[in-house]
């Protein structure tokens, strides 16, 4: 059963809160990101973005965007909003810098295809 979403704009929420990871994490190591709860704070609120708009695409994301760890994706999603107190640094940092890049590439290339189609936003 598709989504009551519209894809597209999960697709493109997905790619905007990735974006604006990479700019508040920008010029960070991980020290500094840890170091730095202001930005941590912003980064988990992003990524928590990032995991509603991957749920909201529901049985169609792995049609859109195939092979990406959907598990994963949602389960930090459930840990982001119900148990933010045991989320570590190192896991989110992890996400930021080796996750989160593969799944806005599918998701830039999913909205291409969209595009294509003429199923946009």
């Amino acid at each position: 059963m598709p989504s009551k979403y519209d894809p597209a704009a999960s697709l493109a929420h997905i790619v905007e809160n990735a974006a604006r990871v990479d700019g508040y994490v920008a010029g960070m190591d991980r020290g500094g990101f840890e170091r730095n709860r202001l930005v941590g704070d912003g980064v988990e609120r992003c990524l928590g973005r990032v995991c509603e708009a991957v749920y909201r695409l529901g049985p169609q994301a792995e049609t859109l965007m195939p092979g990406q760890p959907w598990a994963d994706i949602r389960g930090m999603g459930n840990r982001l909003r119900h148990a933010c107190d045991q989320i570590s640094a190192e896991v989110v940092w992890g996400t930021v810098r080796y996750e989160l890049p593969t799944l806005v590439f599918a998701a830039r290339q999913a909205l291409a295809k969209l595009d294509a189609s003429g199923q946009s936003i």
